[in-house]
């Protein structure tokens, strides 16, 4: 998953931006908001982490902008305005949620998880696909109860295609929403990752490929045998 966090705070946006990478998350950072309605004009992220109080154009701003343009965008202000009239304000204008500073990392962490489950409400807090379980909070995959030990590139990837079980997603996709905008889009970085998942998965016992591959267009990540 692909997060922007616009934060203009060096040391804190340093911080924040380590703990999130920690976790398994792609982050960008835009240090004011014309950058941060920049940065979403061509980034595919999957969520925002936004302060109000921010160089060149407000917070508040930023975020109607984002929501003007993507609806379905997901949003976290991160503000030290903490008014209850402040908080009301950043919601109307389209937060899907509100976190005070100061606040604890491990509380940002899951409200960015629970954020970024929302289109995924059906689905149980661990994620099964035949022998295999996600658990998400812990970042583990086992394929019964054998550990699938995968870096935090080929993390994402898995999680991305998890939650899309049943979809074709095309390489493009992943691309856009695992990898920052500095890596080449030309390079067969997604295949080798596929590659890379695939053989980790047989060596922890899977039974059959869990990723398919659909030739011209895309990964799918399926219970059942094709």
């Amino acid at each position: 998953m692909k997060l922007l966090l616009v934060e203009d705070e060096e040391d804190l946006a340093v911080m924040l931006a380590r703990g999130l990478r920690g976790r398994g998350y792609t982050v960008e950072h835009a240090y004011d908001g014309e950058e941060a309605c920049y940065l979403y004009g061509i980034g595919g992220y999957d969520l925002v982490i936004l302060d109000l109080n921010l160089p060149k154009l407000d917070g508040i701003e930023v975020l109607r902008r984002i929501r003007a343009c993507d609806p379905a965008a997901r949003v976290l202000i991160l503000s030290a305005r903490s008014r209850i009239d402040e908080r009301v304000l950043g919601l109307d204008a389209g937060a899907n949620d509100y976190l005070v500073k100061p606040f604890d990392f491990l509380e940002l962490d899951a409200r960015v998880r629970t954020l970024l489950r929302a289109d995924f409400v059906q689905r149980a807090p661990i994620v099964k696909c035949g022998r295999l379980s996600f658990d998400p909070a812990a970042r583990t995959l086992t394929c019964d109860a054998a550990p699938v030990l995968l870096t935090r590139m080929e993390m994402a990837v898995f999680e991305y295609l998890i939650n899309r079980q049943g979809i074709v997603v095309s390489s493009e996709e992943l691309f856009e929403h695992i990898w920052d905008s500095e890596a080449d889009p030309f390079s067969n970085t997604v295949k080798l990752h596929i590659h890379a998942i695939k053989k980790k998965l047989r060596a922890a016992g899977a039974e059959r490929e869990y990723i398919v591959n659909l030739r011209g267009q895309g990964y799918m990540v399926t219970e059942d045998p094709l």
